[in-house]
């Protein structure tokens, strides 16, 4: 507890949700906004057993994003239960006045990329949705994480949640990162630090020189693969970057009610001389291009890198790791990553389909071909229309990739598509954990840039030759 001492941005949030705390420590919070999609109609189900209905409406937005085709938009889903689950979330929308952002929406898209997009995301907020890379939305200085069905169902009726304060952690990266480093690059190296399970039972804070340089975009990847390093949320506080992106946004306040409200958000960063019970501190100079090579976010390595040898591993633990990762995904020890042929390419998901990302990707692959298939999903119909008024579509178009619709798409594999057994995916995506994007796919995480520069190649390459003498 902070106390009456200097408190944290995370102890500012918190406690100015907590209506009552139990003696057990579990608090009760004010959830000011619940997000969900087609697979929170189990706790829909719930409420309609016990004839209950959503106590506060407006505070609970439905999107359409995991099982959304990317193709055929605008026509019957092919897939009966597909069709079913989507049908599902709109009448479910509908039977309680909830906020929806389907299909024949404008707007939709993924629905950590249409939160902060539409000005629904605030600094100093608790946002929660059924789905663990809601942390996403903490890049704004809101208290975001994933919840529950049984959860999901306590909100809607509700609108609060039984909750136990996590510790704070401080991860702070500082100086400047190079040419052709990304927030994924960022992101991938702390988790390889730290490991899946360093900020387990925290609430992290991102802080230091290399952070404040992000964009908002950048800071929604960051905090996006919170969660893959095992903490509870992400944050990064809000600053004049913070307020540039939030302004003029459908649902962000306006004109006097913003300025009212930015001066409340500016007093949210922590106070000086507030404690963590951990903090870490990485150099923003030595973060290379780093790729994943085995089924954990954490088998992380900078693309010149090669292959660790279980054999060498200190850890017994560690070297059953790395033999299975290597195992599962058809490397061997030593291999140098530069030599890792791929077979396809994925740039989307919650994690990187922005259009900030959409343009890294663009600028390794203008005027250039790639030599494998690949596919290209925007994070929501709005910057699919963006993109497409730059001209990033006929970029990715005439370099041979495909450019589908918004949608959780190749992240999930559970809407059509989906990466082959045995095939290798440079993929933009959260997780590589084993049949993620497929059953028998085998996925290397990475950034836009160096997936574009992937499929360009063939193989895990180096981005940054690539982008010598590009904007």
């Amino acid at each position: 507890m902070a106390g009456n001492g200097p408190r944290t941005l995370f102890d500012k949030v918190w406690e100015a949700h907590v209506i009552l705390t139990r003696e057990d420590g579990q608090a009760l919070l004010q959830i000011d906004r619940h997000f969900f999609h087609e697979g929170s109609h189990h706790a829909f189900n719930q409420l309609r057993a016990r004839g209950a209905r959503v106590a506060r409406p407006s505070q609970n937005i439905g999107v359409a994003d995991h099982y959304v085709p990317t193709r055929g938009r605008g026509n019957a889903i092919a897939d009966d239960t597909i069709r079913r689950m989507v049908q599902q979330l709109s009448d479910n929308a509908a039977d309680h006045g909830l906020r929806l952002f389907g299909l024949d929406s404008p707007a939709q898209g993924i629905v950590h990329v249409v939160g902060p997009e539409q000005g629904l995301t605030l600094p100093g907020l608790t946002v929660v949705c059924g789905d663990s890379h809601t942390s996403t939305h903490g890049a704004l200085g809101a208290l975001a994480f994933g919840i529950g069905a049984s959860e999901v169902a306590h909100v809607l009726t509700t609108q609060t949640l039984w909750q136990r304060r996590p510790k704070r952690m401080r991860i702070a990266v500082e100086g400047s990162t190079g040419p052709g480093i990304a927030a994924k690059d960022i992101a991938l190296s702390i988790i390889a630090r730290i490991g899946t399970d360093g900020a387990q039972g925290h609430a992290v804070e991102y802080a230091g020189s290399a952070i404040r340089a992000l964009s908002v975009e950048g800071r929604l990847t960051l905090c996006n693969l919170s969660i893959e390093s095992g903490a509870r949320s992400g944050m990064v506080a809000p600053d004049a970057t913070t307020l540039d992106f939030l302004r003029g946004r459908p649902f962000a306040p306006r004109e006097d009610a913003f300025d009212r409200a930015a001066e409340a958000w500016l007093a949210l960063p922590g106070d000086p001389g507030a404690e963590f019970d951990r903090e870490v501190v990485l150099d923003g100079a030595e973060i290379a291009p780093i790729v994943t090579w085995g089924v954990s976010p954490e088998d992380a390595l900078p693309v010149t890198a090669t292959l660790p040898d279980p054999d060498r591993a200190a850890d017994p633990a560690r070297a059953a790791q790395i033999r299975e990762g290597l195992d599962y995904m058809g490397l061997h020890a030593g291999q140098r990553i530069a030599d890792i042929v791929v077979d396809r390419v994925f740039i989307g998901s919650c994690t990187n389909s922005r259009i900030e990302d959409l343009r890294a990707a663009a600028a390794v692959l203008s005027g250039r071909r790639a030599r494998i298939p690949g596919l290209v999903s925007p994070g929501s119909t709005l910057v699919k229309r963006q993109a497409e008024e730059e001209g990033l579509d006929r970029i990715f178009t005439a370099a041979g990739l495909e450019w589908v619709e918004s949608g959780c798409s190749m992240c999930v594999g559970m809407n059509g598509d989906l990466v082959g057994a045995g095939e290798r995916c440079a993929s933009t995506t959260n997780r590589n954990f084993k049949g993620r994007q497929g059953k028998g796919a085998r996925t290397h995480l990475m950034s836009p840039a160096m997936a574009a520069a992937a499929a360009v190649t063939g193989h895990l390459t180096d981005v940054r030759p690539l982008l010598e003498g590009r904007a």
